[in-house]
């Protein structure tokens, strides 16, 4: 029997973003810098125009970002959305269902980095309070991970940043076991499904065929406050979200 896969090709997540427009105190306005430890992320710009800053360990680099570009990076890259004009974007990632599990951690100050319970006190917007509070709390937490951006952009040697890259993953240590069983429902239930088919097509087996479905959604939530922006959410490529 070919393995249930219900979620988006691949075991992608796809949200829209809008990216914010808040100026910092460099003069830029845009979103909170962060890097994912597990999923890559693409993003396909719808409108506006702006640049995705990155830093890895080759470097730091600007793309620009116009509509119709479709950019990508993988995991470890610390990347800040600027937003030069109504930038919007449909954002791409990989293995839906990680990246709301705590697959991000923000390029904040290393005096926030030290232990989970910390960092999640620095970082989580209070589900229940009213709108102008979250607000202002994600911009609290955009200038506070904009502190420590600059500090990784900054350094003189890769130490600083390979500093950080251990910090984040020791954050994120106690997950992984609930990120491995999100990942094998997911992700890894999509590519066993498409090589279930492949063997039996090898077979000469149609029969998988019969089962073709066709599905839509709207977006489950809008406006949500995001790490670069106001996110319309779509449920069906996420596996479990929270």
């Amino acid at each position: 029997m070919v393995s249930a896969y219900g979620g988006l090709p691949g075991g992608v997540a796809v949200s829209r973003l809008c990216v914010y427009d808040w100026a910092a105190a460099d003069g830029l306005h845009g979103g909170t810098p962060h890097l994912h430890l597990v999923c890559s992320e693409g993003y396909v710009v719808t409108g506006g125009r702006g640049a995705v800053q990155t830093l890895t360990a080759s470097g730091y680099e600007v793309t620009p970002l116009a509509p119709g570009t479709v950019a990508w990076f993988t995991p470890g890259t610390v990347h800040r959305l600027v937003n030069e004009g109504d930038l919007r974007i449909t954002v791409l990632m990989q293995n839906s269902g990680l990246p709301e599990a705590g697959d991000a951690v923000l390029t904040l100050p290393p005096r926030y980095l030290t232990d989970p319970e910390t960092y999640a006190a620095a970082t989580t917007i209070p589900a229940d309070a009213p709108e102008a509070e979250q607000e202002r709390f994600a911009r609290a937490r955009r200038d506070l991970a904009l502190e420590g951006y600059r500090a990784l952009c900054e350094a003189d040697g890769p130490e600083v940043l390979a500093a950080f890259h251990r910090a984040a993953a020791a954050l994120v240590r106690p997950r992984l076991t609930e990120w491995r069983e999100r990942w094998l429902r997911g992700a890894q239930a999509a590519a066993e499904a498409t090589g279930e088919q492949l063997d039996r097509l090898a077979d000469g087996d149609v029969s998988h065929l019969a089962g073709a479905a066709v599905r839509s959604e709207q977006p489950s939530v809008h406006g949500k406050f995001g790490m670069c922006g106001r996110l319309d959410v779509y449920r069906q490529g996420v596996t479990d979200r929270p």
